[in-house]
């Protein structure tokens, strides 16, 4: 703009200087009031960094501490201790993280020992459409009133019926043990070769040599669950949660003794009188026994009489009497769009 002067300047108004220069009135104010108390911004001061910093290493030093990380004595360890065992050496090259950058520019940063290769276990996958099919087992702590003193519980479940078929309370935790209680349950249930898998989690009596060869022995499939995965047993860590969370169930036991008696009540209400929800209802005494479908026909006669009374009341139709799910799964497989079947996995009873 040419031929304004300053006083022809100022006689412009606000909302023309503000479209001219698409700014924000409010914006224009403010920054006008700031000018008139502080003055003019004062324009930063651009730092000019020298294009050589007078401490860095030179291509030479650098060389040389390239050499010594890679060399045989150092080419594992990690700069911290290469540091300091020159250090104690009498001998000072760099710092740590002048080691770092180094190694950083060289593509050589990252863990530099020898590192286990990634490992790859297959998810679980089992089911049963019948007793003695799958078994699954695992083992829970039940405290005692001293200090520092617990009890391993045993518990053989079957899957299909939720069954406990055998557990034993002891105050070690073996393989010795655990093989003892296999071979009793394998024996007690007439057990045949290449007729049973057996699951459980990754504990040392689940992996140790003679609990695996007694299963070889006995022909018996082996089923781990995954590392550091927790729902992969989730079968026998329902059952545990029923345990503990029973009204009667003490935190400390008095004694072995006190705790025997307990498990010997607990489990006998579990598997005759606990009416399981991922059984329909249905005892897994009902359902191992196959006891269930005869109490089915009695379940469904009572609903067909209430609906014979009251109709109204079953706005949807006649009501059904649920029966167990024909499988259950460990892990089953569902597509993208299927969710698995919740009798089947649900963990809480």
């Amino acid at each position: 703009m040419t031929g304004l002067t300053d006083q022809s300047i100022k006689a412009i108004p606000e909302r023309t200087v503000c479209e001219v220069l698409n700014l924000n009135r409010n914006s224009f104010r403010t920054a006008k009031r700031r000018a008139e108390v502080f003055g003019p911004p004062v324009p930063a001061k651009t730092s000019r960094k020298s294009s050589a910093q007078p401490s860095a290493l030179s291509e030479a030093e650098k060389s040389t501490v390239k050499e010594l990380l890679n060399s045989s004595e150092y080419c594992d360890q990690p700069p911290a201790q290469v540091y300091y065992d020159l250090l104690e050496k009498g001998s000072y090259l760099c710092s740590v993280s002048t080691m770092h950058r180094i190694l950083r520019q060289n593509e050589q940063n990252g863990e530099r020992r020898r590192q286990r290769a990634p490992q790859s276990h297959t998810v679980p996958r089992l089911q049963a459409s019948a007793v003695h099919q799958v078994w699954t087992w695992d083992i829970t702590k039940l405290g005692l009133i001293q200090p520092g003193k617990y009890l391993s519980l045993y518990v053989v479940m079957d899957l299909y019926s939720r069954f406990v078929l055998a557990w034993m309370l002891s105050t070690k935790e073996n393989s010795a043990l655990a093989s003892h209680l296999m071979q009793q349950a394998y024996d007690r249930y007439g057990i045949t070769p290449d007729q049973l898998t057996i699951h459980q989690d990754r504990g040392a009596p689940m992996t140790a040599h003679c609990y695996m060869n007694l299963l070889e022995e006995l022909s018996i499939a082996k089923s781990y669950s995954r590392p550091r995965v927790s729902n992969d047993n989730a079968v026998s860590e329902a059952q545990f949660k029923t345990m503990k969370y029973q009204p009667d169930y003490p935190r400390k036991f008095d004694s072995q003794q006190s705790a025997q008696a307990w498990c010997e009540e607990y489990f006998d209400w579990y598997n005759n009188r606990h009416h399981h929800s991922t059984l329909a209802g249905f005892t897994p005494e009902q359902v191992f026994t196959g006891r269930y479908k005869q109490i089915h026909e009695a379940r469904q006669e009572t609903l067909n009489e209430c609906y014979r009374k009251n109709p109204e009341r079953f706005r949807a139709g006649p009501p059904k009497a649920s029966m167990p799910p024909a499988v259950m799964f460990i892990n089953p497989v569902c597509s993208d769009n299927e969710q698995p079947i919740k009798e089947e996995v649900r963990l809480a009873n």
